[in-house]
């Protein structure tokens, strides 16, 4: 007897640009390494995957006390105008310098490796946007037709 395909079920509530590579590249590299992926976009983490801002998360500084700045900043600096574009540029070039691929380029790479991308109806009712406005191969659906897959997902991470 055969043994059942591993799979890995993923959560992504974040939609900012440094919370969205972590649910992506897991999927990405799981699949590819032949794990059975879906990843559930609920709450912000529906920006991942909508057309209209998926090119273009940002980071905020605030609340963020992780983030690297070329000096130390007291965290209330990051409340002031034109931080979050900063810290994003900042983010970006980071990225560019390691030769990360992109948000679009990981979206690209989970589809190739067949990742289930699954957007959560009530949040997409919720904020008001529709199907069109996702990415192409995205699937609307509920809780519990993610559910059925991650009952019995050998990982579960949440994002």
């Amino acid at each position: 007897m055969a043994a059942q395909k591993k799979r890995m079920a993923i959560i992504a509530s974040k939609g900012t640009l440094d919370m969205a590579y972590p649910p992506l590249i897991l999927a990405s590299t799981a699949a590819a390494m032949d794990v059975d992926v879906q990843i559930f976009f609920t709450l912000y983490g529906v920006d991942i995957i909508n057309k209209k801002k998926y090119k273009n998360l940002q980071v905020a500084p605030i609340g963020n006390p992780a983030m690297p700045s070329p000096i130390p900043m007291p965290n209330i600096i990051g409340m002031l105008p034109g931080m979050t574009p900063m810290a994003t540029m900042m983010m970006k070039s980071m990225i560019k310098k390691i030769n990360w691929p992109t948000i679009p380029e990981l979206i690209d790479a989970c589809r190739e490796v067949d990742v289930r991308m699954i957007a959560c109806t009530p949040t997409v009712e919720m904020t008001g946007i529709s199907k069109d406005d996702l990415i192409d191969g995205v699937v609307l659906a509920g809780a519990a037709e993610f559910l059925n897959f991650a009952l019995d997902a050998n990982i579960t991470l949440f994002i």
